[in-house]
């Protein structure tokens, strides 16, 4: 006898996008090193953390040496200073019925889209758009839900797929096919594009006709611009029922390296009798000892009077960038989508090129990185995705090499 592995990991299929990417980049500045690389691939904030935020954050580390003010293990929902106020701001003042106890804090939302299926059965069949952040797909392999790999069809066995293309307005269409769990994401990421409420509803009211439970990740809903697009899937009546929605303040506050996001289940949610946020509060008290006092402290303070104005302040340099590098491309015969209502742009491979021989003719004639949008799911071939998380030179820098090529 000898010990076993979790032999779904061997159906992953290669690294970690990203990571694939990162490899790709090294291994092209080795061989060139005084190319200039500017990269707007990986969706990494550039701008450092607002200046009330950083305040809070030294405040909270001066407490934390002294007797009165340490604080220990934190607790596993999250501080309910954080929570109240996410609460209000997030939710209440949309006009969304949530409480702080149906608010749990965490490291990210990419955690959390990973971590949530531990409390799902292993035989739920699992729905996803394609494109789709991979992070939805790869963990439910992890956990057995799906079969294998099919290098001709580029999908895993057991999963739906809902294209988004170009004729559906980049949005998934209902499935034929029945799904115990469904992930969107909008504002989308790959594709940029938003959601409208009316469009969303119709989601939860299949859910809520089919049994089915739907993962939202709201994590870019700081970047709507529009009216009409809702922040929240809990501005959709019945989602209490049928919904999780996950925030991140990564990219909202420019904390991909502090990590603090969160998750809210509401109480009506139930499933086989079981209360998803009791099973939720026990997962997260079993494996989970808290996010950090201080971290938490710099969350509280982005919803402050000074802390909201620099965040908003940051997000519209953002979109600054998102117009610039979209209208650009428009502007240079490209196809471009998206940028409007999130920091990304969607963008067609120029003659049908392969999105991966885009990347490597990109980096190779302009020194400019991007993620081919393969690496989201079979129907993201033929197109590029462009992040706005640059600073605005190096937006205006790679747009003018993309147009020269």
């Amino acid at each position: 006898m000898h010990f076993t592995i979790n032999k779904n990991y061997t159906k992953l299929q290669g690294s970690y996008l990203f990571a694939a990417i990162g490899k790709k980049i090294a291994r092209f500045q080795e061989e060139n090193p005084d190319v200039e690389i500017i990269r707007l691939g990986i969706g990494d904030v550039t701008q450092p953390i607002a200046p009330a935020i950083l305040t809070a954050m030294h405040k909270a580390v001066d407490e934390m040496g002294h007797a009165e003010t340490f604080r220990g293990y934190a607790p596993e929902q999250g501080y309910e200073f954080l929570r109240d106020v996410i609460a209000e701001k997030d939710f209440r003042e949309r006009g969304c019925d949530i409480s702080a106890d149906e608010i749990f804090i965490s490291d990210g939302a990419k955690c959390d889209s990973g971590n949530l299926q531990e409390i799902l059965g292993p035989g739920n069949t699992i729905a996803v758009c394609d494109p789709v952040y991979p992070v939805y797909v790869d963990a439910n392999v992890m956990a057995g839900r799906t079969g294998s790999f099919d290098m001709a069809t580029g999908k895993f066995g057991g999963v739906v797929y809902m294209p988004c293309l170009e004729g559906n307005g980049f949005l998934p269409e209902l499935p034929a096919e029945r799904a115990d769990i469904i992930y969107l994401c909008f504002p989308n990421n790959p594709t940029g594009e938003a959601i409208t409420k009316a469009e969303l509803q119709k989601w939860v009211d299949h859910a809520n006709q089919n049994g089915s439970l739907i993962i939202f990740d709201a994590a870019y809903e700081a970047y709507i611009r529009e009216e009409g697009i809702p922040h929240s899937i809990y501005e959709c009546e019945g989602a209490r029922t049928c919904a999780i929605e996950m925030r991140s303040f990564s990219k909202k506050a420019g904390f991909t390296g502090v990590r603090l996001g969160f998750s809210v289940i509401p109480k009506e949610l139930r499933a086989d009798g079981e209360s998803l946020n009791a099973l939720w509060l026990r997962r997260q008290g079993t494996k989970y000892n808290g996010t950090p006092y201080i971290v938490q402290r710099a969350g509280e303070a982005v919803y402050s009077e000074e802390g909201s104005v620099q965040v908003a302040a940051q997000i519209d340099r953002y979109m600054e960038n998102a117009a610039l590098i979209r209208n650009g491309l428009i502007d240079a015969g490209y196809q471009a989508f998206g940028g409007v209502n999130s920091p990304y742009i969607w963008m067609k491979t120029p003659h049908g090129m392969p999105s991966w021989e885009f990347f490597d003719f990109l980096l190779t004639h302009a020194g400019v990185v991007g993620t081919p949008g393969a690496g989201f799911g079979p129907s993201g071939e033929g197109y590029f995705r462009l992040t706005a998380f640059g600073t605005y030179e190096n937006s205006i820098k790679a747009l003018e090499k993309i147009r020269k090529i």
